[in-house]
């Protein structure tokens, strides 16, 4: 069964979206970033991996005031870490991780398109870690900012990309990435822009408070430590590896699958969210009865 968009009627206002239309929604971004130039992607990819740099910036601003030894250091470093999802996000750049939801809800509702979707993958990807590089380069290479504000930015690149083996990084980056595919599906649920950045806030506290590894997010912090010779650009390249290919794991099997399979998994899904409970037990009937007369046909 393919997914149909025109099946689904627009809520009343004040109601909850079904799971259906949620998937309408996410279906409809995942066709028009398909549809997208390569510069177009590109560029709006060098944007978010930019942004995403504000992560790491905003934690290092608190831990450089509160200093790393004080208690919860690290935590309050969190209350920051969501500023550059939310520019991201809310500024509708390319970021990859969100892109384990969307494109991918189009290849399985219509069994095509994995060459396109791989091309906005590889494409996104690099503007990505080109944008996080290029945030590194600005607050590590000029006079932007305070001695102890790199120090502070550079330690924390140095703590993330030191976080575990190469099994640590993947597995914890399967989390992040089942967190931020998650936040991308529920900010498809909501309708107003301050419930976007209250969704968007709240579950990437969590990637941020719980340390998970996020490819995008933690590169401007790791490159930042790199350009400041805390770590190797080695060093860097096993942890970007395993951090992005368990964000993918996280984001396309978690949450992709699942949502789609949710919807989809009945064949029945897409046409009973537009019907009425007794439409739907009045349909079951029918085909119930539809059967019997069948069987009745047969043995005669």
């Amino acid at each position: 069964m393919t997914f149909d968009n025109a099946n689904q009627e627009p809520p009343a206002e004040g109601a909850r979206l079904t799971a259906a239309q949620i998937f309408a929604v996410a279906h409809d971004t995942g066709e028009d970033e398909l549809k997208r130039s390569s510069v177009g992607l590109a560029l709006s990819g060098v944007a978010a991996g930019l942004g995403m740099g504000l992560t790491g910036l905003g934690a290092a601003t608190i831990l450089a005031a509160v200093g790393p030894a004080a208690p919860a250091a690290h935590l309050l470093a969190a209350l920051l870490y969501p500023i550059g999802f939310i520019v991201v996000v809310m500024g509708r750049a390319q970021l990859f991780t969100e892109n384990t939801l969307f494109p991918v809800l189009v290849v399985l509702a219509t069994k095509k398109h994995i060459v396109k979707t791989l091309r906005l993958w590889v494409i996104v990807f690099a503007a990505n870690i080109l944008g996080a590089l290029l945030f590194a380069v600005l607050v590590m290479k000029t006079p932007a900012l305070s001695a102890d504000l790199r120090e502070a930015l550079s330690m924390l690149g140095e703590k993330t990309v030191g976080s575990g083996d190469f099994a640590q990084i993947f597995f914890s980056g399967i989390i992040g990435g089942w967190i931020i595919a998650l936040m991308a599906w529920l900010v498809s649920a909501a309708r107003h822009s301050i419930g976007q950045i209250v969704i968007v806030y709240l579950t990437t506290f969590v990637v941020g408070a719980a340390g998970l590894a996020h490819c995008i997010a933690g590169s401007g912090e790791a490159l930042a430590a790199m350009l400041d010779g805390r770590i190797t650009a080695g060093e860097y390249g096993m942890w970007l590896a395993a951090a992005a290919l368990g964000n993918i794991v996280g984001g396309v099997l978690i949450v992709s699958l699942l949502n789609y399979g949710q919807v989809m998994g009945s064949g029945r899904d897409i046409e009973r969210a537009g019907q009425t409970l007794d439409e739907v037990v009045q349909d079951s009937s029918d085909r119930h009865e539809k059967e019997r007369n069948g069987e009745r046909s047969d043995d005669a």
